[in-house]
């Protein structure tokens, strides 16, 4: 990994990780009956973490990697069963949804050196890995 990208079976095995994640999520939603309307209207505020890059890469990457991210959205789940608030179910739910969901794509979390370059390799246009 001379570079900071997975490559071959380790990259295969985080991407299907994220699809666990991403299915397990939505059985866990389905369960819970929650309303599939806020899903698809909260499935992708995450990627509002983005407009970071407006400032520059360093905010950027911060912020963006700071909402995707299990550590908050765990903690909301945590929080939801541990101290019985329902209410946060669905917001946990969808977080990690949206989380699996971009891994299972090949979207890793970000280095400060441009919003193309993630620890699951290059993304976007000029893709080279």
């Amino acid at each position: 990994m001379m570079d900071g990208f997975v490559k071959g079976g380790p990259l295969l095995i985080l991407r299907l990780e994220g699809a666990s994640i991403f299915m397990l999520s939505l059985i866990a939603y389905a369960h819970a009956e929650e309303s599939w309307r806020l899903f698809a209207i909260l499935f992708l505020v995450p990627d509002l973490s983005m407009l970071g890059y407006l400032i520059n890469r360093n905010i950027g990457a911060v912020t963006y990697n700071a909402a995707h991210t299990l550590i908050v959205p765990a903690i909301i789940l945590v929080l939801s069963f541990t101290l019985d608030i329902p209410l946060l179910l669905p917001f946990g739910l969808i977080w990690s949804a949206h989380i699996g969901f971009d891994r299972m794509l090949g979207y890793g979390l970000k280095y400060t050196s441009g919003f193309s370059d993630t620890h699951l390799g290059v993304i976007g246009f000029g893709k080279t890995g």
